[in-house]
């Protein structure tokens, strides 16, 4: 009886509770959000648990083989006896939905309805307990009920603290947690420092960020002070946005004498999520710096460099800690005469665990009904996989004959340059027409003066202090072959897979602000409606809203 005149919202396996359609925050939208990070803590609850003796197993997916034939084939006569007495040892298995003594710890620090901790206790094996937080007593009380409907009480607690304050109370070694979720409305900032000091020795942490408008460039002063990093406007400000939220972990992480390793990175929609590893180690805290860049980005042509914040050397076992020397260019850009603007600093080192995200593909893959958003996982992650892991940022196409205002050559073609030219390049999944590569600016503008060369601007018509002019006034040192190689394509983009969201819903942006007493504020839908009003039709398309006064609703980058 208890639970006829609520609204009941269904996601993957859980079925959740609304008293009203707007009583608890709800944005349907994340859904993508939540399946992904079901999939990455199965995987990592299925590499920790093994050193626990504990096997993991997921409904619908195959047996994994561990050995193939031909290494059986090779093993010694010890090792086969070796083999064979592990396997007289009976392994504890851990499934969805029952509590394993052995298993991971998880707190999801802002929890509004329990949607995502409940789909933890329904869908991730392996899991000792849950514990679902929210400030709201509307929101902890929505929790319990939803934890009972859906029959996971044993394995989900509600609690009602501030988040920051629970996390500090589980800062002692035998009370951390093993994953901590933080999925806030806005900034993460203000949660960070007791994240990295609550989640155990290996432990990971989730974060999203959805305040891209101050991480994309709209507000440098207002990104140094929430993550110690300046943020500036370019095309790779989706990229950079990670890079931004890595370099505040880690600089947080550094003071308790840890250090992060990420697992996977991703920009989609309208936020940004990183999954990370927190491990404790003085020695390796000492890298941190060198871990670090500065970004000098040319305002012209939009030409970048980076410049570590530190230098190490190795000698012999022991490592050498120096300062870095530079900067890396002089005061104006030697490609179009215009200034530099410094941003960052940044990480600068891999964003993704390649290994790790080959695993999570394959599952994902390999059990495809898993998630309702599994074709468009495998999309992400496959993408993932082709980035150049050791180059930061990307230019885009559209960017570069912008510059010089010729005709956009084709991606493959403008790709197939830069191959035949000896370096390496790959694509971005944090934008459509993005271009990773090793080749530096000299080369890429080469390739923009050999094309302008075969789709000829009107020079006359070019302003003699104009990027476009400078540039195209100096002859290229190469002749770029545009013939498209195989290579140039990548399987991703081969195989059409899901790669980039499509508009699934009218206004699918981020959704209000949750009210301090637990229910959602009406001021974006008062301004919506005052909006249409004005109008005199109907929004019905979020193209629409490209002229819409409140930046709060608009999607941002």
């Amino acid at each position: 009886m208890e639970f006829r005149q609520n609204t009941v919202v269904k996601e993957g396996k859980a079925s959740i509770l609304f008293p009203s359609a707007n009583e608890v925050f709800y944005n349907p939208v994340q859904e993508f959000n939540r399946d992904l990070t079901c999939a990455v803590i199965t995987e990592f609850a299925r590499d920790l648990l093994v050193q626990r003796g504990v096997k993991v197993v997921v409904p619908g997916e195959k047996e994994r083989v561990v050995v193939s034939l031909s290494e059986e084939a090779e093993q010694t006569d010890g090792q086969k006896d070796q083999a064979d007495g592990q396997t007289d040892e009976p392994a504890l298995t851990a499934t969805v939905g029952e509590k394993c003594e052995r298993g991971l710890r998880v707190l999801e620090g802002l929890a509004a309805s329990g949607l995502r901790s409940v789909r933890f206790a329904l869908e991730v094996p392996g899991l000792q307990s849950v514990t679902a937080n929210d400030f709201s007593t509307k929101a902890a009380a929505l929790i319990s009920r939803n934890a009972r409907y859906n029959g996971v009480d044993h394995l989900l607690q509600a609690s009602c603290q501030d988040a920051s304050m629970l996390m500090y109370e589980k800062r002692g070694k035998k009370e951390r947690y093993d994953v901590i979720d933080l999925d806030p409305y806005g900034s993460p900032a203000t949660f960070l420092d007791a994240a990295v000091q609550a989640v155990a020795d290996g432990g990971l942490l989730c974060i999203t960020c959805t305040d891209m408008a101050v991480m994309a460039g709209n507000s440098g002063e207002t990104c140094y002070s929430k993550y110690g990093s300046v943020s500036i406007k370019a095309k790779y400000c989706h990229e950079m946005a990670l890079r931004i939220i890595l370099h505040s972990l880690d600089q947080r992480a550094a003071v308790y004498q840890r250090y992060i390793h990420p697992l996977l990175s991703v920009s989609v929609d309208f936020y940004i999520r990183v999954f990370v590893r927190v491990f404790t180690g003085q020695a390796t805290v000492k890298n941190s710096a060198s871990k670090q860049a500065l970004i000098y980005n040319c305002v012209g042509c939009g030409s970048f460099h980076l410049q570590r914040m530190g230098r190490r050397t190795s000698n012999g076992k022991n490592m050498k800690y120096s300062a870095a020397t530079g900067p890396p260019v002089g005061p104006d850009c030697g490609h179009c005469g215009q200034r530099h603007q410094m941003g960052g600093p940044i990480w600068a080192e891999p964003i993704h665990d390649s290994a790790f995200v080959q695993k999570v593909l394959s599952a994902v893959s390999g059990n495809p009904t898993r998630f309702g958003t599994s074709k468009r996982i495998e999309g992400v992650l496959s993408m993932v996989t082709e980035e150049l892991e050791d180059v930061p940022l990307y230019y885009t196409v559209d960017q570069l004959s912008s510059t010089v205002h010729c005709n956009t050559p084709p991606l493959l073609q403008f790709r197939s340059a830069l191959l035949h030219a000896g370096h390496r390049v790959s694509l971005s999944h944090a934008c459509k027409n993005a271009i990773k590569t090793d080749a530096p600016p000299a080369v890429i503008w080469d390739v923009m003066r050999c094309w302008e060369k075969s789709n000829p601007v009107k020079r006359e018509k070019l302003s003699q202090t104009s990027p476009a002019f400078k540039i195209l006034s100096t002859e290229p040192s190469l002749d770029a072959c545009f013939s498209v190689r195989d290579d140039a394509n990548p399987q991703s983009r081969k195989r059409h897979l899901t790669r980039f969201q499509e508009n699934p819903q009218a206004f699918w942006g981020p959704k209000a602000r949750a009210k301090a007493g637990g229910g959602i504020s009406t001021d974006l839908q008062d301004k919506r409606k005052k909006f249409q009003n004005k109008r005199k039709t109907p929004i019905t398309d979020s193209s629409q809203l490209k002229n819409f006064p409140c930046k709060k609703f608009r999607q941002v980058g």
